[in-house]
């Protein structure tokens, strides 16, 4: 690549039976994480399990809002997959004007690096410094990203049960989520709290069921 890169981001997709996909973009800056950069997308326009689709997208929303706001674009972009998940990316880098940022994909079984145009994988020597590098914004897109993705989960689950309560209407749960700010709250508050919400009856109904 034509400079040294002082500034990486690295992408990776997440999802559960194609469900709740979500992507990670971490960014190294010098060799290490800047975290307040770090950035999280929920995927909107795909549905199922399609890495190839969703990288795409993420891509397109990432660089697209860097492009609008006029911030620095990075010296390289690293996603975690092989040929597909690259040709993907470039495709959205492409239709964006920015054909020539340098790009490469990191496919997890043999840890092989992958560049546009280039059939041949780079297998780096595994103490590598770059490849150690590499792997380790790989883990951190993926460890990130599945961080948001339980918490995800866990506030659908929540969520869920919170609707599944026997005699509590629409309207109740309203003013439960208006006062508490989450179903994760309404489970912790004592009796008195939730009465003060609701009234009594409905408050009694709901700690039985908790």
């Amino acid at each position: 690549i034509p400079q040294l890169p002082q500034h990486i981001e690295c992408f990776d997709n997440s999802h559960t039976q194609g469900s709740q996909t979500v992507s990670a973009c971490v960014v190294f800056r010098n060799g290490r994480p800047a975290k307040r950069d770090y950035r999280l997308f929920n995927l909107r326009d795909v549905e199922g399990i399609d890495d190839f689709a969703g990288m795409e997208e993420v891509i397109t929303r990432r660089y697209q809002r860097l492009l609008t706001e006029g911030q620095a674009l990075p010296d390289l972009v690293i996603v975690d997959g092989g040929k597909g998940q690259l040709s993907s990316a470039h495709s959205a880098l492409v239709a964006l004007g920015l054909g020539n940022l340098p790009l490469m994909g990191i496919a997890k079984r043999l840890e092989a690096l992958f560049k546009v145009g280039d059939p041949h994988p780079l297998m780096l020597d595994k103490k590598s410094p770059t490849l150690r590098l590499i792997q380790q914004m790989r883990d951190e897109a993926h460890r990130f990203g599945l961080q948001h993705h339980r918490n995800r989960r866990h506030k659908a689950g929540m969520q869920s049960a919170l609707d599944n309560l026997k005699g509590i209407g629409p309207e109740t749960r309203r003013k439960l989520l208006s006062a508490f700010g989450s179903a994760e709250r309404v489970f912790a508050a004592d009796v008195d709290q939730i009465k003060a919400v609701v009234g009594a009856a409905k408050a009694n109904l709901i700690v039985k069921q908790r």
